[in-house]
Parts: C-alpha cells; structure tokens; sequence
C-alpha cells in the first residue's frame, strides 16, 4: 500500500497523540474538608462543584470532599449547603492540593447577607413581641413613631395633641419604656409627660416592641417595655438604589417629603443617606381650628462602614429637629380658666388657620454619633464594641410679654457619652451564652438665664451595667431562656429650693446634711443619690407538633427614679401646673408575668397575650389640689410611691376568607389599681377593639383596599376628682380632672396601587382617610382633652418611588 507523504504525517501524530496528552497531567487530586465556622465540627452532606468542569463531590460524615484527575490550573468552587449561605472562591491546583471550606450555617448570620425589608428576627424567645415592618411604617411616613405602634396590640400612647405622641406599652410610659434607635438607648428627657421621642420613624427598617423587661441586653429599667428601631441591612453586593416619599395631608394643610440613598460595594463598604422635612399647619376638629397646634420637624442621617463576615465596623451620624406648637387654649392662667375649660366643651381660644408657630411651644434638637465595631473568631463567638454620644437640647417656651416672649421658660441641655461591648457564645447549636458592659456618663445643664425658677436642676448621672444571658435549646420543641442584669446609677446634682419649700416637704429634717449654702429664701443643696438594681428573666418556648406555639416569662425588673421625679420643683409651664418631685423616691421593682398562646392554621389565626404586673414603690404622678403664684392658682401635680397591680391582655386574630379578602381583629385591655388604697391607677388606657377587612388584587397593579374601625370605650375607672378653691366663685368645687370622656368609635380606609417603572424603579401611591366620619371625641390619654376635641377627618395621598 502506498501512502502519500501528507498522510505519513497523519498517522504519525495520531499515533503520538497519547505522549503529547500525558504531558498536561492530569492526575492531580483536590481534597478537604467543609467545617462550620463557629463550632469548628465537620459538616455532611455540603455539595463541592468545580464550575470549568462541572465535577461535583458532597461531603462525608466527616465533611471530606475529593476530586481526582485534576489538572494543573486555576479553578472555581462553588461550596452550598442546605442551612448555609454559598459561597464561591478561587484554587490553585498545581500538584495534590488540600483546601479547609468553612461555612456560616447560623441562621442570624445569614439574615445578614440578605436585602431586608422583610426579614425581622426575634429579639427573644420568651417574651411577648411584635414588629412593624418597612410597609407599616412607610404608612406613617407623615406621621409619628407613637401613632404607628398603636397598630401592635397592648401599645397606646399618652399625648399631648396631635404631635407630641408617647408611646405607652401594657399602661406604661415614660422611663419605664426604653427606645432603642440603631443600637443606641435614646437619652431624650423622656420622663417628661410632654416629651416625644426624638426618632425620626423614616429612618428605621423595622421596629418591635417587646412588651416587659425581658430582654435584659436593652437594659433592666424596662418595666414597661423596650422599643427597637433597626435599619435596614445593606447587602454586599455592587448596588445602587433608593426611595422617595412624598404625602400630602388635609388636616394641617401640609406635608412632607422623605428621600433615601444607599450605596452598596461587593467588597463591604457602604455609604447610606437619608433626610426628611415635615410641614403642617394648624389642626383641626369636626367643628373648629385647633389654634396653634402646627409643626416643624427635619431629620437627615449618614451612615458608613465596612461588613465583612468576620470582622467590621460602621458609623453614624442623625440629626433631628423639631419645632411643635402647642394648642393655644390649653395655656391656662390659673384654675378657673380649668374649670371654664373643662365645663364648656370648647376652647376658649379660637383663630383662622395659620402655619405659624407662636407660643406656648417646644423646640427640639437632638444629635446621635454611633461607631461600631465587630469581631467573630472562629470556633468561639462574637463581640461587639460601641461608642455612641447624644446631645439634647430642649427649650419650652411660655406666653410672655415683651421681649420674655422669645425667651424660653424651659432650657436644658442633655449630653451623654456611652460605651457598651458584648460578648456572644454560639459555638454549640443548643446553647447561646451573651454576656455584655455597659457604661454611660451624662451631664444636664439648666439654663438659669431664663427668668423663671428651674423645674429640673444641673445634674451629673453615672451609670454602669452588665448581664448574663443564656438560651438552651432542649428538643427542636423546647427551648429556654434565662438572664439576669445589675444596674448602678448615681446622681450628683446641684438644686436651689425655695427655704418655704424646703421645711414644708419635711427636707429640713431628712436632709439637712444636703445644704451647700442658705441664701435665706432659698438654699443651694447637693444630693448625692446611689441605686442598686437587679433584674432577672427566666422563660421558654414550646411549639407542640401541629404548631401551637407556647410562651412562659417571668420578668423581674428594678428602675431608678428619673430627674423629673426626684427633683421637679415649681411651675411647668407647657403644661401649665405646679409638678412636685420627692427627694424621698426609692427604685420600683416590678414582676411581671407574661403568657403567650399562638396557633396559625391553614386559613386563620389566632394570638392570645394575658400578663400580670406587680409593681412595689410604683412612682405615680397625681393631681393634689391648687397652689396660688404670683401668676396666678394652679394645678399642683405631685409625684408619690405606692404599690400597684396591672392585669391585662391582648388578642389578634385574621382569616383569610379567600385569595382577596382577609379580616383581623385586635382587642386589648389593661386594668391597673393602687393596691395600697384600693383605687384606680391614673392614666391608664381604655380597652379598644379594632377590625379591618383587606381587598387585595395582585394583577391590578397591586390594588389593596382596606376599611378599620375602632372602637375605644370609656375609661371607667378612675381616681376620684379632686376639690379645688376657685378664686372666681370664692367657693371649693370640684376640679373633673380625673373625670375620662365617652367612649369612641372611628372609621378608617386606606388603599394602594403599584406601578412598575422598569425592573428597578417603581412607583406606589396610597390614599388614607382617618376619623372618616368626621366623629366629635376625646380620648382619655390626650392632655389636651380638657381643652378641645381631638382630629376630625384627615386625608393623606402618599407617593413613593422606589429606584
């Protein structure tokens, strides 16, 4: 056979083909294993696949993958596992080749790496909880934090208007309530009853609210309950994007707008923006202007830092201004223009509608510095180290004459310095130990340049803290908790009392050894006051096999009196009444316990939240009778101890009738009695019951429509009213202050539609109508209720581009 010579050297390099192929190799073996980062134990079952060649290995019981007849390269690993987050990374093969994989399969940590919104952890396991979610509170974006809690069940508010909103949770309010802004315990006078907390609600991702003391990382002076505003985690990944919110509101004829800006990298870093500004005018009733009752407020925030799985830090920066008008009518000159008030039914001042923003009013101004740092280390936990500081300036303004008028009444200046650092275990899946230090230093300066006699001294106030906080997880059913804190807080502060003031509060007796220096009318006194606080929370969770959730906590907790009751010494004139503080005040210790019972079904649901509290020293603040100034006579409100009982409970339900239509329910009650003299508590909420029904239709563009009512009925318990001498009539009569009004009932609508854009951008609008039937009422936890009814009909158009 005769072959040409172009065919010779065909033959001969397919005959070669094998030695030229041996050359590359490909003989090479890439092993491991897959070890969890914290435990440092093997993980089974983690698939290993090589992307450029689509080989694929999963682990043994001892977390060992292989691969064999590797060639020399660079290859790509693509590592999952059913609870871990997956992760890719680079190898280079150039001979036998060992690679250690360590995943993350701790369900907090991969909360962490998702785009949240939607994701809301529980900050215990015990404790009665419940959460606003970023479309619930967007809802309120024209709004206040106070007025959007009240959506959750056992939260009601103490307010003074429409503007300034207290939160108040299981009849609690005040220091009694912590509120939480990004990890940081907010230092903004909030033992005044007039003192709204200095939070912008546009700037949180979520906010819930654990209802006690249970949750002792947050602090063990929680009798009440902790607030937790969170934002929004930002995820790593190459990314831009943003909000803008703008609503329009009918009564108060204004607004505000609201913008959001985050920029994200795949390698950490991120940078986040955000500002607000809201205008309104007066309010108004069903039938009249609620003079002088406007408002002004501006937020912005910054936000920058680096996350990295094991290790990173972040800082903030907040600014929050706000400018409240107080109603005019409410500015009483002495206790007959109270019983007018109160005798009439309508206020006794009554103007055009205005914007502006005339006196009696607040002025507010708080900053917030935050910077953060953390650490895991492998096999072992977490820690936490954080450095925030506040500043709070606050300026109440009185109705004055002359050139006073511009001088404010009330000038303080709150500043705080805290520093905190935790520590959590979680190396084993059925225990979690978190130990944590807290410390905090905070001075007070009392403007004397106001012209009228300081309500709340100079202070300095140190505080310390530490806790122990475990969790075992016994079954996959059962899982316990238990906690225990100490709080030390000392006082030093610098008071002038009037010498009268003095000897008739029986000082000159107790606390002779105070005096600094006697000026004759009035004496300079330097209280030193130490508290010792314990607080304890032992509790579990038992979810039986068809779901039926179970709850158990105890919670002891102790608080230290607050400035205002220690120290309040004369005439509060935004809320015009003589308030009286006692040197005397000792810690409140309450033990509450708090049962939960939840079940979700195929179609329903149901929540059922009894609880008892029992308070010893509990700290109320009364009207007594009238204290004749040269301003005139007045209410005097002064603060005493005695002991009390709270009983209550709250129960939600829905049901999902069909695909559109859903209806919830929600109804609490709280009864809270002095047990020492067999009396009602004052101020505490009425039982309400509140029903929605919800039309949703996804392929309208999104269209829900939803109708609530709210029934709020009479507060029939009481402390009795109190009697008063009346310069006018030269007689005692009674002073109905105590006296709570009917009962209420308000309708509400609200609908929404979306409207995509693009795949990034989109637009939502929203309609809201509140008091929908223009209903005259006054609610027993508004101060103002003495003076004029509360809103008569709002409408509220919002529009939010998401980008």
């Amino acid at each position: 056979m005769v072959f040409s010579n172009k065919a010779v050297i065909i033959i001969a390099f397919i005959s070669f083909f094998p030695i030229f192929g041996n050359s590359q190799q490909c003989e090479y073996t890439l092993s491991g294993q897959v070890m969890d980062y914290h435990q440092k134990t093997p993980l089974e079952g983690a698939t290993v696949l090589i992307l450029e060649t689509k080989m694929e290995s999963i682990t043994t019981v001892n977390g060992v993958y292989t691969f064999s007849n590797l060639c020399s390269g660079t290859y790509t690993l693509e590592v999952s596992h059913p609870e871990c987050s997956t992760i890719l990374m680079n190898v280079r093969v150039d001979g036998d080749t060992e690679i250690e994989v360590k995943l993350e399969h701790h369900l907090e940590e991969l909360d962490e790496v998702k785009v949240v919104g939607n994701i809301i952890r529980d900050k215990t396991n015990s404790a009665q909880e419940e959460t606003l979610n970023l479309n619930t509170l967007e809802n309120y974006s024209a709004g206040n934090l106070g007025d959007a809690l009240k959506e959750l069940g056992g939260v009601s508010s103490l307010n003074t208007g429409a503007n300034i909103v207290k939160p108040a949770i299981h009849g609690l309010n005040g220091s009694r309530v912590l509120v939480l802004n990004d990890g940081v315990r907010m230092q903004d006078m909030e033992w005044g009853a007039e003192h709204a907390p200095t939070l912008d609600i546009n700037s949180a991702g979520s906010v819930s609210v654990i209802k006690g003391a249970s949750a002792l990382q947050y602090g063990g002076d929680a009798i009440g309950g902790v607030i937790v505003a969170e934002q929004a985690r930002i995820p790593r990944r190459d990314s831009i994007y943003g909000k803008t919110i703008l609503s329009g509101v009918s009564n108060g004829r204004g607004g505000n707008i609201v913008t959001e800006l985050t920029k994200s990298y795949e390698s950490g870093w991120f940078l986040k923006g955000q500002g607000s500004y809201k205008r309104l005018g007066d309010h108004e009733a069903p039938d009249y202007v609620l003079s002088n009752t406007g408002v002004q407020e501006i937020a912005a925030s910054l936000q920058l830092g680096k996350h990295h799985f094991t290790w990173g830090w972040d800082a903030r920066y907040s600014y929050f201004n706000t400018e409240i008008a107080i109603l005019r009518a409410s500015h009483i000159g002495n206790v007959d223009d109270l019983i007018r008030s109160i005798n009439s039914g309508e206020p006794s001042i009554i103007r055009p509608f205005t914007y502006d923003l005339q006196n009696p009013r607040q002025e507010v101004t708080h900053h917030l510095g935050k910077l953060k740092f953390y650490k895991r280390f492998e096999g072992l936990g977490k820690l936490n180290v954080q450095y925030d500081f506040q500043s709070n300036r606050r300026f109440e303004y009185d109705i004055r004459r002359g050139e006073r008028d511009n001088i404010p009444s009330i000038d303080l200046e709150l500043t705080t310095h805290t520093v905190s650092t935790d520590f959590k275990w979680d190396t084993k899946d059925d225990i979690n130990i978190l130990v944590g230090l807290m410390g905090r230093y905070q001075d007070n300066f009392a403007n004397p340049d106001t012209g009228v006699r300081r309500l709340i001294p100079d202070y300095e106030k140190i505080d310390f803290g530490s806790f122990l906080i475990g969790e075992y997880r016994v079954t996959n059913q059962l899982l316990l908790d238990a906690g225990i804190r100490y709080d030390y807080n000392k006082i030093d502060a610098q008071k002038f009392y009037r010498t009268s003031r003095w000897e008739e509060r029986g000082y000159d007796n107790d606390f002779q050894d105070l005096i600094v220096e006697d000026l004759g009318t009035q004496l300079l006194v330097n209280p030193v006051l130490d508290y010792h606080n314990f607080s304890a929370t032992v509790g579990g969770k038992y979810i039986t096999t068809n779901g039926l959730q179970l709850k158990l906590n105890y919670a002891l907790a102790q608080r230290a009196p607050n400035p205002s009751e220690l120290f309040s010494d004369g005439l509060h004139h935004s809320a015009a009444r003589i308030e009286l503080g006692d040197l005397r005040i000792k810690n409140e210790t309450s033990h509450k316990i708090t049962t939960t019972l939840e079940k979700d079904f195929s179609t329903w649901g149901i929540l059922l939240e009894p609880y008892a509290n029992w308070v010893q020293n509990f700290i109320v603040l009364e009207p007594t009778g009238v204290e004749f100034t040269v301003r005139g006579s007045f209410p005097v409100w002064e603060y005493r101890q005695t002991n009390a009982r709270l009983l209550g409970v709250d129960f939600s339900a829905y049901s999902n009738w069909t695909d559109h239509w859903i209806t919830e329910h929600k109804f609490s009650l709280v009864k809270g009695k002095d047990t020492d003299t067999d009396i009602a508590l004052i101020n505490i909420p009425a039982a309400n019951w509140r029903n929605s029904v919800t039309f949703s239709k996804p392929e309208w563009n999104g269209f829900e429509a939803s109708l609530e009512s709210q029934y709020v009925f009479r507060q029939n318990e009481t402390p009795d009213n109190i009697m008063v001498f009346s310069p006018q009539q030269q007689e005692d009569v009674v002073l109905e202050i105590n006296t709570a009004p009917d009962a209420y009932h308000l309708l509400g609508f609200r609908s929404k539609m979306e409207f995509p854009f693009s795949n990034k951008t989109k637009l939502t609008t929203t309609l809201a109508v509140s008091n929908l039937l223009n209903t005259n009422y006054r609610d027993y936890l508004n101060r103002q209720r003495f003076f004029a009814d509360d809103l008569g009909r709002n409408f509220t158009l919002q529009l939010k581009l998401n980008y």
